[in-house]
């Protein structure tokens, strides 16, 4: 099987539009890690994606009678401005079906490119269903974005430029992974010409349908609510059939890395590259981090592909806050402190020289006030021993480093003690965000039910977030949570939240 990918990926005619991007050495991560770090620059391509490679070398193989028909394509962002990309090159009309939590700069470079964008539904299968939909109707040629032995191939040619460039062979190369077409691309080229070469997959928490599939033993479809959507790029529900098919015989492992771990992994990338990757463009850096971190002291040589830069502006406010926590750089900790003058200086006094993020006060009763406190930290163990040293002190100290609550909301409110909001209950949700997705939110929350507390920050993710606190007595509490598992909103309890008992009660 591998023979016959690797005549195709060196027969494919991807240099009529892609360029071979450079591997660039990541001095600062190196030093870091005691590692040789490489990274090889998709970003730098044309429409800042490696898609271009297999968009192109499946259209330029249309017959005329298909490329007169026009081609339609479902996909994230990337795919769809390599097909657009492609289809102008070629002289084909191009139809885009695009999930509506796209990118808005995704969407704006696929139409400036020339073709026809439809969104439609809130994932990538959803595109995907409705483009296959559209092809009955158009005689239109599909042109998918990673199931296709062309579009593997074109992507290989990544591997082609990687053990071209690497002096010597990398120990390993770590390689994001969406519907697995990169991966299986580069793994055919790399194991069939150098088989000691480590192929490693990264995906996101959350939309780890490669990574579910191996663990099966065959294709597995995650649900759609309960994926997540933050590295858009990367998030399918199931890996493509001929991915799945090489990736379980010669991807060597798999790595499955957090939101927080992701933003780490941009800011690394801006440090050692001064690129800014989308969070799907950083997901080898995460991976390939949180290996060295198992086998520290290595010294080994690393390639990580850096697949991609379409990222929306806004979303850099969300990246950098919690870039820290990916890097275990900050520390969130609720400490109570006896409510007296001095309290605030003492405090201050233990903590010493280390650097305050962030400081709030909350008025708890006559004994006892609330600090919610932002610390920098070394590294997790220091984290530890700032609790511990607080605790030994006497405070009482929760850690909330790890409380997406406080992270998302708490750290952003102005709290207190609601006193008329009796039977307050306490519930997070999320959504996709898109123009008019919180009044449809609230639209469908705000009916029937009392609402005491709301806390809503559009910070350019793919996901609305809010925090919703109801007045509903014991006896209501049951319709209520029939009434949202109805409404079909993502939703968690957080009424005994210790973020919530400590700086909103």
């Amino acid at each position: 099987m591998l023979e016959a990918y690797v005549k195709k990926i060196l027969s494919s005619e991807v240099y009529d539009i892609a360029i071979e991007t450079p591997l660039e050495a990541a001095p600062f991560l190196s030093s870091r890690l005691n590692a040789d770090i490489s990274f090889k620059r998709e970003d730098m391509q044309p429409i800042h994606s490696f898609k271009i490679r297999g968009a192109y070398n499946r259209m330029v193989k249309l017959s005329e009678r298909e490329r007169k028909r026009g081609v339609l394509a479902a996909s994230a962002g990337n795919h769809a401005q390599g097909v657009a990309l492609a289809a102008s090159r070629l002289g084909i009309q191009a139809t885009i079906v695009m999930g509506l939590n796209t990118p808005a700069i995704k969407v704006a470079a696929v139409r400036r490119l020339g073709a026809e964008v439809i969104l439609r539904g809130e994932t990538y299968s959803d595109a995907e269903q409705h483009a296959h939909s559209l092809v009955d109707r158009s005689g239109a040629t599909i042109v998918p974005p990673y199931d296709d032995p062309a579009v593997i191939a074109g992507q290989g040619t990544v591997g082609v430029e990687i053990l071209n460039q690497f002096e010597g062979d990398p120990d390993a190369i770590f390689v994001p992974v969406g519907g697995g077409g990169l991966v299986a691309g580069i793994a055919a080229y790399v194991k069939y010409l150098k088989p000691q070469v480590k192929v490693i997959g990264v995906e996101a928490s959350g939309s780890d349908c490669l990574n579910q599939a191996l663990i099966a033993g065959r294709r597995v479809r995650l649900r759609a609510d309960g994926m997540d959507l933050f590295a858009d790029g990367a998030s399918v529900a199931q890996v493509g059939k001929r991915p799945f098919q090489i990736a379980l015989r010669h991807v060597d492992q798999m790595i499955v890395v957090t939101t927080d771990e992701i933003c780490a992994a941009i800011k690394d990338v801006f440090d050692d590259a001064r690129t800014i990757a989308e969070p799907a463009g950083a997901l080898s850096v995460a991976g390939l981090k949180r290996y060295v971190k198992d086998k520290p002291g290595s010294n080994k040589k690393y390639v990580a592909v850096i697949s991609g830069s379409n990222v929306n502006f806004d979303r850099l406010r969300h990246i950098s806050e919690r870039a820290e926590f990916g890097e275990c750089r900050e520390a969130l900790l609720g400490v109570s402190i006896p409510e007296k003058p001095g309290s605030f200086r003492r405090l201050c006094r233990v903590l010493g020289k280390r650097a305050i993020t962030e400081f709030n006060y909350r008025f708890n009763d006559q004994q006892t006030a609330q600090v919610f406190l932002g610390i920098q930290v070394g590294d997790l163990e220091e984290r530890k021993n700032v609790v511990d040293m607080l605790t030994k002190r006497g405070y009482v100290v929760d850690d909330m480093t790890d409380n997406e609550m406080a992270k998302l909301h708490v750290r952003h409110m102005v709290g207190g003690a609601a006193s008329a909001a009796f039977g307050e209950v306490l519930y997070r949700f999320e959504f996709p965000e898109r123009p008019g997705a919180l009044r449809t939110f609230l639209t469908e929350v705000g009916v029937d039910w009392n609402i005491s507390l709301f806390h809503y920050r559009n910070h350019g993710a793919a996901w609305g977030r809010v925090l919703v606190g109801f007045t509903a007595v014991n006896r209501d509490r049951r319709a209520l949570r029939k009434y949202l598992d109805r409404i079909g909103y993502r939703y968690w309890e957080e009424s005994a939240n210790s973020a919530y008992r400590m700086f909103l009660v």
